[in-house]
Protein backbone atom coordinates (compact mmCIF):
# COMPACT_ATOMS: atom_id res chain seq x y z
CA UNK A 1 0.00 0.00 0.00
CA UNK A 2 1.17 3.66 -1.02
CA UNK A 3 0.03 6.66 0.81
CA UNK A 4 1.31 9.80 0.34
CA UNK A 5 3.15 11.72 3.30
CA UNK A 6 0.49 14.38 3.17
CA UNK A 7 -2.49 11.40 3.45
CA UNK A 8 -0.12 9.58 6.04
CA UNK A 9 -0.40 13.24 8.31
CA UNK A 10 -4.03 13.29 7.75
CA UNK A 11 -4.77 9.81 8.77
CA UNK A 12 -2.87 10.56 11.56
CA UNK A 13 -4.35 13.60 13.23
CA UNK A 14 -7.65 13.20 12.19
CA UNK A 15 -9.55 15.69 9.55
CA UNK A 16 -10.72 18.30 11.71
CA UNK A 17 -7.11 19.05 12.83
CA UNK A 18 -6.00 18.80 8.88
CA UNK A 19 -2.43 21.08 8.30
CA UNK A 20 -3.74 23.72 5.88
CA UNK A 21 -0.37 24.71 4.56
CA UNK A 22 2.72 22.75 2.68
CA UNK A 23 5.72 24.59 2.78
CA UNK A 24 6.58 25.57 -0.74
CA UNK A 25 9.67 27.44 -0.53
CA UNK A 26 12.84 27.05 2.04
CA UNK A 27 15.38 29.60 2.12
CA UNK A 28 18.17 29.38 3.90
CA UNK A 29 21.74 31.17 3.66
CA UNK A 30 23.09 30.97 0.12
CA UNK A 31 19.31 29.83 -1.16
CA UNK A 32 18.47 33.85 -0.12
CA UNK A 33 20.15 34.91 -3.55
CA UNK A 34 18.66 32.46 -5.86
CA UNK A 35 15.35 33.09 -4.06
CA UNK A 36 15.52 37.32 -3.69
CA UNK A 37 16.89 39.66 -6.62
CA UNK A 38 18.82 42.59 -5.64
CA UNK A 39 16.88 46.67 -6.24
CA UNK A 40 19.56 48.93 -7.05
CA UNK A 41 17.09 51.55 -6.91
CA UNK A 42 16.40 55.50 -5.68
CA UNK A 43 14.80 54.98 -1.97
CA UNK A 44 11.01 55.74 -2.36
CA UNK A 45 11.10 56.84 0.63
CA UNK A 46 13.67 59.17 0.55
CA UNK A 47 16.26 57.87 2.90
CA UNK A 48 20.15 58.92 2.97
CA UNK A 49 20.80 55.71 1.12
CA UNK A 50 21.76 54.28 -1.63
CA UNK A 51 20.66 50.89 -2.65
CA UNK A 52 23.44 48.48 -4.23
CA UNK A 53 23.24 45.74 -6.61
CA UNK A 54 24.74 41.93 -5.45
CA UNK A 55 27.90 42.52 -6.73
CA UNK A 56 28.72 45.33 -4.73
CA UNK A 57 27.13 44.21 -2.08
CA UNK A 58 29.21 41.67 -1.62
CA UNK A 59 32.05 42.89 -2.24
CA UNK A 60 31.74 45.53 0.41
CA UNK A 61 30.08 42.59 2.81
CA UNK A 62 26.70 44.48 2.77
CA UNK A 63 25.66 41.01 2.86
CA UNK A 64 26.79 37.76 3.41
CA UNK A 65 25.81 34.42 3.06
CA UNK A 66 26.50 30.62 4.30
CA UNK A 67 25.00 27.49 6.35
CA UNK A 68 21.96 28.88 8.25
CA UNK A 69 22.85 32.45 8.06
CA UNK A 70 22.03 35.33 5.77
CA UNK A 71 23.20 38.70 6.89
CA UNK A 72 22.04 42.16 5.62
CA UNK A 73 23.52 45.70 6.55
CA UNK A 74 24.21 49.34 5.89
CA UNK A 75 28.12 50.17 5.35
CA UNK A 76 29.30 51.25 8.65
CA UNK A 77 32.69 52.39 7.34
CA UNK A 78 32.45 55.49 4.77
CA UNK A 79 32.51 59.14 6.35
CA UNK A 80 29.88 60.86 3.92
CA UNK A 81 32.00 64.07 2.67
CA UNK A 82 28.85 65.45 0.63
CA UNK A 83 25.53 66.81 2.22
CA UNK A 84 24.05 66.19 -1.34
CA UNK A 85 25.59 63.34 -2.59
CA UNK A 86 24.65 59.84 -2.60
CA UNK A 87 23.51 58.40 1.06
CA UNK A 88 24.69 55.78 2.65
CA UNK A 89 24.99 52.03 1.03
CA UNK A 90 22.36 49.54 2.10
CA UNK A 91 20.74 47.00 0.75
CA UNK A 92 16.94 46.21 -0.55
CA UNK A 93 16.12 42.70 -1.63
CA UNK A 94 12.65 41.41 -3.58
CA UNK A 95 11.54 38.00 -4.08
CA UNK A 96 11.28 37.13 -7.55
CA UNK A 97 8.10 35.25 -6.99
CA UNK A 98 4.63 36.84 -6.15
CA UNK A 99 2.25 35.27 -3.45
CA UNK A 100 -1.27 35.50 -2.65
CA UNK A 101 -3.19 33.25 -0.53
CA UNK A 102 -0.08 31.83 1.65
CA UNK A 103 2.06 31.89 4.86
CA UNK A 104 5.44 32.96 5.57
CA UNK A 105 7.64 32.60 8.45
CA UNK A 106 10.87 34.77 9.23
CA UNK A 107 12.99 33.25 11.86
CA UNK A 108 14.95 36.12 12.58
CA UNK A 109 18.08 36.66 14.96
CA UNK A 110 18.93 40.16 14.64
CA UNK A 111 17.34 43.24 13.00
CA UNK A 112 19.14 46.72 12.21
CA UNK A 113 18.93 48.79 15.51
CA UNK A 114 20.18 52.57 16.33
CA UNK A 115 19.36 56.00 15.88
CA UNK A 116 18.04 56.42 12.35
CA UNK A 117 17.85 53.22 11.26
CA UNK A 118 14.84 52.15 9.37
CA UNK A 119 14.01 48.26 9.06
CA UNK A 120 11.28 46.76 6.95
CA UNK A 121 10.18 43.56 6.05
CA UNK A 122 7.10 43.89 3.89
CA UNK A 123 4.57 42.79 0.78
CA UNK A 124 3.78 44.93 -1.99
CA UNK A 125 3.30 44.95 -5.73
CA UNK A 126 5.32 48.00 -6.94
CA UNK A 127 3.77 48.80 -10.24
CA UNK A 128 1.22 51.32 -9.81
CA UNK A 129 0.98 50.94 -5.82
CA UNK A 130 -0.66 52.22 -3.95
CA UNK A 131 -3.09 49.77 -6.40
CA UNK A 132 -2.16 46.36 -5.21
CA UNK A 133 -1.50 47.54 -1.52
CA UNK A 134 0.91 47.16 0.89
CA UNK A 135 1.38 44.47 4.21
CA UNK A 136 4.07 45.81 6.81
CA UNK A 137 4.87 42.68 8.84
CA UNK A 138 8.24 44.00 10.35
CA UNK A 139 8.49 47.56 10.69
CA UNK A 140 9.92 50.60 13.37
CA UNK A 141 12.04 53.09 13.61
CA UNK A 142 14.59 54.36 15.47
CA UNK A 143 14.45 52.18 18.70
CA UNK A 144 11.32 53.35 19.20
CA UNK A 145 8.55 51.49 20.76
CA UNK A 146 7.46 47.71 19.45
CA UNK A 147 6.45 46.18 16.25
CA UNK A 148 4.28 47.85 13.89
CA UNK A 149 2.52 45.32 11.21
CA UNK A 150 0.47 48.05 8.92
CA UNK A 151 -1.98 48.10 5.70
CA UNK A 152 -1.72 50.53 3.33
CA UNK A 153 -4.22 50.52 0.08
CA UNK A 154 -6.53 52.85 -2.01
CA UNK A 155 -9.40 54.39 -0.79
CA UNK A 156 -12.10 52.08 0.76
CA UNK A 157 -10.42 50.14 3.35
CA UNK A 158 -10.09 50.37 7.00
CA UNK A 159 -9.16 47.93 9.98
CA UNK A 160 -11.35 46.87 12.09
CA UNK A 161 -10.45 44.58 14.82
CA UNK A 162 -11.20 44.07 18.57
CA UNK A 163 -7.79 42.13 19.85
CA UNK A 164 -5.88 43.54 23.11
CA UNK A 165 -2.71 42.10 21.65
CA UNK A 166 -2.76 45.41 19.48
CA UNK A 167 -3.07 49.10 19.70
CA UNK A 168 -4.07 50.95 16.53
CA UNK A 169 -2.19 53.98 15.43
CA UNK A 170 -5.01 54.59 12.72
CA UNK A 171 -7.56 53.16 11.31
CA UNK A 172 -7.68 54.09 7.80
CA UNK A 173 -5.67 52.72 5.27
CA UNK A 174 -5.99 54.84 2.94
CA UNK A 175 -2.47 55.87 1.33
CA UNK A 176 -3.61 59.76 0.92
CA UNK A 177 -4.64 59.86 5.40
CA UNK A 178 -2.01 61.01 7.21
CA UNK A 179 0.40 61.34 4.89
CA UNK A 180 0.56 57.50 3.95
CA UNK A 181 0.72 55.96 7.43
CA UNK A 182 -1.81 53.21 7.20
CA UNK A 183 -3.73 51.16 9.11
CA UNK A 184 -0.77 50.47 11.72
CA UNK A 185 -1.17 48.56 14.59
CA UNK A 186 1.68 48.20 17.36
CA UNK A 187 2.47 44.82 19.02
CA UNK A 188 2.10 44.57 22.89
CA UNK A 189 5.02 42.12 23.37
CA UNK A 190 8.02 44.80 23.94
CA UNK A 191 10.67 41.93 22.89
CA UNK A 192 9.29 42.58 18.80
CA UNK A 193 11.43 45.20 18.14
CA UNK A 194 14.96 47.15 18.19
CA UNK A 195 17.33 46.39 20.98
CA UNK A 196 14.99 44.19 23.35
CA UNK A 197 14.40 41.95 20.46
CA UNK A 198 18.07 41.88 19.65
CA UNK A 199 18.87 40.62 23.27
CA UNK A 200 17.01 38.06 23.19
CA UNK A 201 17.98 36.43 20.53
CA UNK A 202 15.40 37.65 18.45
CA UNK A 203 12.08 35.27 17.44
CA UNK A 204 9.50 34.22 14.90
CA UNK A 205 7.28 36.03 12.86
CA UNK A 206 4.41 34.53 10.95
CA UNK A 207 2.04 36.26 8.65
CA UNK A 208 -1.01 34.54 6.82
CA UNK A 209 -2.78 36.32 3.89
CA UNK A 210 -6.16 35.45 2.89
CA UNK A 211 -9.06 36.88 0.71
CA UNK A 212 -11.06 36.87 4.23
CA UNK A 213 -8.12 37.97 6.77
CA UNK A 214 -4.74 38.85 7.59
CA UNK A 215 -2.89 38.04 10.56
CA UNK A 216 0.72 38.54 12.08
CA UNK A 217 2.08 36.56 14.90
CA UNK A 218 5.50 37.23 16.95
CA UNK A 219 7.15 34.39 19.18
CA UNK A 220 10.20 35.80 20.98
CA UNK A 221 13.35 33.26 21.19
CA UNK A 222 12.69 32.61 24.91
CA UNK A 223 9.27 32.05 24.11
CA UNK A 224 7.62 28.68 25.44
CA UNK A 225 4.84 28.31 23.19
CA UNK A 226 6.65 28.50 19.52
CA UNK A 227 4.44 26.57 17.24
CA UNK A 228 6.06 23.22 17.35
CA UNK A 229 5.29 22.94 13.14
CA UNK A 230 7.32 26.00 12.22
CA UNK A 231 10.00 24.97 9.89
CA UNK A 232 8.45 22.07 9.45
CA UNK A 233 6.86 20.79 5.62
CA UNK A 234 3.40 21.51 6.89
CA UNK A 235 1.72 24.52 9.16
CA UNK A 236 -1.61 24.62 10.53
CA UNK A 237 -2.15 28.12 11.73
CA UNK A 238 -5.21 27.80 13.17
CA UNK A 239 -3.14 25.95 16.01
CA UNK A 240 -1.12 29.02 16.75
CA UNK A 241 -3.31 30.95 19.14
CA UNK A 242 -4.42 33.97 18.92
CA UNK A 243 -2.40 36.19 16.73
CA UNK A 244 -0.63 39.79 17.53
CA UNK A 245 -2.05 41.61 15.11
CA UNK A 246 -5.36 40.49 13.05
CA UNK A 247 -6.84 42.30 10.08
CA UNK A 248 -10.30 41.04 8.97
CA UNK A 249 -12.37 41.73 6.13
CA UNK A 250 -15.30 43.62 7.28
CA UNK A 251 -14.64 46.93 6.52
CA UNK A 252 -12.39 45.62 3.33
CA UNK A 253 -12.49 43.81 0.09
CA UNK A 254 -9.34 41.76 0.29
CA UNK A 255 -9.31 39.99 -3.24
CA UNK A 256 -10.02 44.06 -4.84
CA UNK A 257 -7.41 45.35 -2.99
CA UNK A 258 -4.34 43.53 -2.41
CA UNK A 259 -2.66 41.67 -5.80
CA UNK A 260 0.06 38.86 -5.43
CA UNK A 261 2.76 40.16 -3.68
CA UNK A 262 6.32 40.06 -3.82
CA UNK A 263 8.40 39.58 -0.72
CA UNK A 264 10.37 42.52 0.68
CA UNK A 265 13.46 43.06 2.81
CA UNK A 266 15.20 46.53 3.37
CA UNK A 267 17.03 48.86 5.14
CA UNK A 268 16.54 52.64 4.82
CA UNK A 269 17.94 55.40 7.07
CA UNK A 270 16.59 58.55 7.80
CA UNK A 271 13.59 58.81 5.18
CA UNK A 272 9.66 60.03 5.81
CA UNK A 273 9.26 58.39 9.00
CA UNK A 274 12.92 57.94 10.79
CA UNK A 275 14.10 61.53 9.90
CA UNK A 276 10.99 63.10 10.37
CA UNK A 277 11.77 65.75 12.75
CA UNK A 278 8.81 64.94 15.03
CA UNK A 279 10.12 61.45 14.73
CA UNK A 280 13.79 61.11 15.19
CA UNK A 281 14.45 61.60 18.81
CA UNK A 282 16.05 64.28 20.33
CA UNK A 283 18.19 61.90 22.32
CA UNK A 284 19.72 61.05 18.95
CA UNK A 285 22.54 63.31 17.57
CA UNK A 286 23.06 65.73 15.35
CA UNK A 287 19.86 65.65 12.43
CA UNK A 288 19.14 62.54 11.24
CA UNK A 289 20.93 63.25 8.13
CA UNK A 290 23.68 64.50 9.70
CA UNK A 291 24.45 61.56 12.20
CA UNK A 292 24.14 59.18 9.03
CA UNK A 293 26.45 61.32 6.88
CA UNK A 294 29.23 61.56 10.02
CA UNK A 295 29.06 58.52 12.10
CA UNK A 296 29.30 55.45 10.14
CA UNK A 297 30.62 53.33 13.35
CA UNK A 298 26.61 54.06 14.68
CA UNK A 299 25.55 51.45 12.27
CA UNK A 300 27.85 48.07 13.39
CA UNK A 301 24.52 46.80 14.72
CA UNK A 302 22.37 47.78 11.59
CA UNK A 303 21.75 44.97 10.05
CA UNK A 304 19.10 41.91 9.19
CA UNK A 305 20.47 37.96 10.33
CA UNK A 306 17.86 35.56 9.30
CA UNK A 307 18.21 31.91 10.03
CA UNK A 308 15.25 30.94 7.34
CA UNK A 309 12.82 32.49 5.62
CA UNK A 310 9.41 29.62 4.86
CA UNK A 311 6.36 30.01 2.73
CA UNK A 312 3.60 28.27 2.92
CA UNK A 313 0.37 28.02 -0.03
CA UNK A 314 -2.48 25.80 0.30
CA UNK A 315 -2.46 22.34 0.38
CA UNK A 316 -5.43 21.39 -2.46
CA UNK A 317 -4.22 17.41 -2.78
CA UNK A 318 -6.70 15.30 -1.70
CA UNK A 319 -6.35 12.31 0.13
CA UNK A 320 -8.64 9.04 -1.38
CA UNK A 321 -8.62 6.17 1.63
CA UNK A 322 -7.84 3.80 -0.92
CA UNK A 323 -4.82 1.06 -0.86
CA UNK A 324 -2.74 -0.08 -3.73
CA UNK A 325 -1.19 -3.23 -4.01
CA UNK A 326 2.42 -2.68 -5.06
CA UNK A 327 4.02 -4.27 -7.64
CA UNK A 328 6.94 -6.80 -6.80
Amino acid sequence: MHLSISCLLVSLVGLAQAVSYRRTDNVVGEEFDDFFEYQAIPDPTFGRVTYVDRTTAVAQNLTFAKDNTFILRADGKQVLLDPSGPGRNSVRIRSRKTFTTHVVVFDVRHMPEGCGTWPAVWETQEEGWPVGGEVDIIEGVNNIGTNAATLHTSPGTFASTSLVQMTFKQQDCNWLVNGNAGCGALMRDQLSFGPSFNANGGGHFAFERTPRYMKVWFWPRSAGNVPRDLGTQYVNPDTWGIPAVFFPDTSCDFEKMFSAHHIIINLSLCGEWAGHPAIYPASCPLTCVEHVNKNPTAFKNAFWDFKAIDIYQRDTRVCKNKSKRSAM
